[in-house]
């Protein structure tokens, strides 16, 4: 029984030094992570703007973050992690180059949607409401009251970096 054990014992420990010396194997081509121009998609039960500040109430959690060239991509980060880039603490923030954005929200007597476009300044999220300063461009929501969905341009912006290491993405192919 000894010799069984004994026996048993030398072979875990030939093993477990043979797979020790044993280099992972590599699948692919490495490359380095990039992130890319992202599209960054809010969506609230309601928004309302009243002069300079647009109120998005009930927004989700989550944001929609995707990308078209040059690498289709998609996925989602949580809506307090995007806010992080409009922080201060980094030269390349939306603080100092906020994005535009078109906000489009239902009007649900007439069935029909509102939209406008602004720049997007110093948001604030208390529980699931949102209120960024708003510099307007044109359009307008009248009187809009239904589900709204705001569109994040960052084309020509700091690609949201912050969030990108935190962000859920799915798949991801070059352009042809």
């Amino acid at each position: 029984m000894r010799f069984l054990f004994a026996t048993l014992g030398a072979f875990v420990i030939l093993s477990t030094s043979a797979m020790a010396q044993t280099p992972p194997k590599t699948i692919g081509t490495p490359q380095q992570p990039q992130v890319v121009p992202s599209m960054i998609v809010l969506n609230a039960k309601a928004a309302k703007l009243a002069g300079r500040t647009l109120t998005l109430d009930g927004v989700a959690p989550n944001a929609i973050v995707f990308a078209d060239r040059p690498m289709r991509a998609a996925g989602h980060a949580l809506t307090a992690h995007l806010l992080e880039e409009w922080s201060d603490s980094a030269p390349d923030s939306f603080a100092k180059d906020p994005p535009n954005a078109t906000v489009s929200v239902l009007n649900k007597a007439k069935s029909t949607v509102a939209d406008i476009v602004v720049v997007l300044k110093a948001p604030k999220l208390d529980g699931d409401r949102l209120v960024f300063d708003v510099v307007p461009i044109e359009g307008d929501l009248g009187q809009a009251d239904g589900p709204a969905t705001v569109f994040i341009d960052i084309v020509n912006l700091p690609v949201a970096r912050r969030t990108a290491h935190r962000a859920a993405w799915y798949a991801g192919a070059k352009q042809p």
